[in-house]
């Protein structure tokens, strides 16, 4: 593991639980139970209809999740590139980007795992992140296609 590492886990792993103990309180009720009135529906708010949702492979998603393909794609290929011109690349091991079926898979499962979170916030109801996943997950890959496109060979003109 990278130094440091373990005490990232271990912080993160803590806020979670400290936010989901914290989140688990708010749902308590300030009352007994014998205390709670339920004949009085006029306190209850109305019940709000289930908002409409959408099959999970339409359209906007299969643009998206395509999106996601072919800036995945450009960034193997960019990566390529930028190696042929002499630059180094620092994000990933060599041994994984110098071997092509390796940062092929590489490129290949960042778009499953794209793909898999989307599937977990649609299942969940969380409509507007399944789409914002792939949207984020674009701007990003293409933020690195561009500067890796954009970045200065090494090679010394003769």
């Amino acid at each position: 593991m990278f130094p440091g590492s373990s005490r990232f886990l271990t912080s993160t792993l803590a806020g979670c639980l400290l936010i989901a103990s914290s989140a688990a309180a708010q749902q308590t009720s300030p009352l007994p139970p014998s205390q709670v009135s339920t004949d009085a529906p006029s306190a209850r708010p109305p019940a709000q209809p289930p908002l409409p949702t959408h099959a999970f492979w339409d359209r906007t998603n299969i643009l998206l999740f395509s999106g996601v393909g072919v800036f995945r794609g450009l960034d193997y290929a960019s990566t390529r590139n930028f190696q042929a011109r002499g630059r180094e690349e620092v994000l990933i091991p060599d041994a994984v980007v110098n071997n092509s079926a390796g940062f092929a898979a590489l490129e290949a499962a960042g778009t499953a795992t794209s793909v898999g979170l989307s599937y977990w916030m649609h299942r969940i109801g969380h409509h507007k992140i399944e789409r914002w996943i792939s949207i984020v997950h674009i701007g990003v890959t293409g933020f690195g296609v561009a500067r890796n496109y954009s970045l200065k060979s090494k090679h010394v003109a003769p």
